[in-house]
């Protein structure tokens, strides 16, 4: 395995009261695949995956910045075929993706490391522990789904589908943002931008039974939920801990939907960050 270093001191001002840290993108090659990395401070790994056809990149900056500052090496991988990610994307798999995230742990979080998915990315990031247990202190489930949301609710578990879609109007899918992934009185037009069809394509084009990866292994799970996620309604809170028993621990964010990170990313970084510091090293 492979890793090129791209840039040593992006160097980002964290806002008001927080020092400087650098920000370094890291490419991580192995077998016919690279992955673009951003890497943010120092310390035990958390990584964090983007939710269905999306990058990795603005929607997490403020909360990794805040996970540096709390003395965590946070690393965000890129998608195969978003920025600098290269590998195939046809035919491949959650196996595919989380041997990707793997190989990033490996490479920049010295073999062990919270694995934080978003959306789409916990599909990933419990397939992560399910297939290299021994690389997974615990895994985040932030803004999840309901096991029984698309048979439920099926306009809301096709609304990326249209808010992701150009060639529709943007009052159509501005419709599908608001209603489905930002709380009342938050800028739905930031998601207007940001979407890669080839990658949405990628990720659903060959599904993983959810028997294989639902139970993240036997890791500890911590779920954020956004209190106002259509895609996790107040009924189906508790159904992880129903499910899984105490090694799921539960947390509620108020006034973020599904799109939780670019809506109240220093409450999800808080959250993350506390619970991390209480997992075995």
């Amino acid at each position: 395995m492979g890793v090129r270093k791209l840039s040593l001191c992006l160097v980002l001002m964290l806002g008001a009261g927080f020092p400087a840290a650098a920000r370094q993108v890291e490419i991580v090659k192995k077998g016919n695949t690279e992955i673009e990395t951003i890497v943010d401070g120092s310390g035990p790994a958390i990584v964090i995956l983007p939710s269905t056809g999306r990058d990795g990149y603005e929607d997490y900056d403020a909360a990794a910045e805040h996970l540096a500052k709390a003395g965590f090496k946070v690393l965000r991988p890129q998608p195969r075929g978003v920025g600098q990610s290269k590998g195939p994307m046809e035919g491949v798999s959650l196996y595919d993706f989380a041997r990707d995230t793997a190989n990033v742990i490996d490479a920049l979080g010295d073999g062990r490391a919270v694995v934080v998915g978003h959306a789409y990315g916990h599909f990933i990031a419990r397939m992560v522990a399910t297939q290299y247990p021994e690389r997974v202190r615990g895994v985040t489930i932030a803004a999840g789904a309901a096991s029984d949301t698309a048979e439920r609710n099926p306009l809301v578990w096709w609304a990326p589908d249209y808010a992701s879609t150009p060639s529709l109007s943007d009052d159509m899918r501005l419709a599908a943002l608001k209603g489905a992934f930002f709380a009342k009185g938050h800028d739905a037009t930031l998601w207007l931008q940001g979407w890669y069809p080839q990658v949405i394509k990628m990720q659903s084009e060959n599904p993983v039974p959810r028997t294989i990866w639902w139970a993240a292994g036997s890791a500890p799970i911590l779920e954020v939920i956004p209190e106002e996620d259509p895609f996790k309604p107040r009924d189906r809170w508790g159904e992880l801990r129903q499910q899984f028993g105490d090694r799921v621990t539960t947390i509620t964010i108020a006034n973020a939907s599904h799109a939780l990170f670019p809506e109240q990313p220093a409450a999800v970084a808080d959250a993350i960050a506390t619970w991390a510091n209480g997992l075995p090293k």
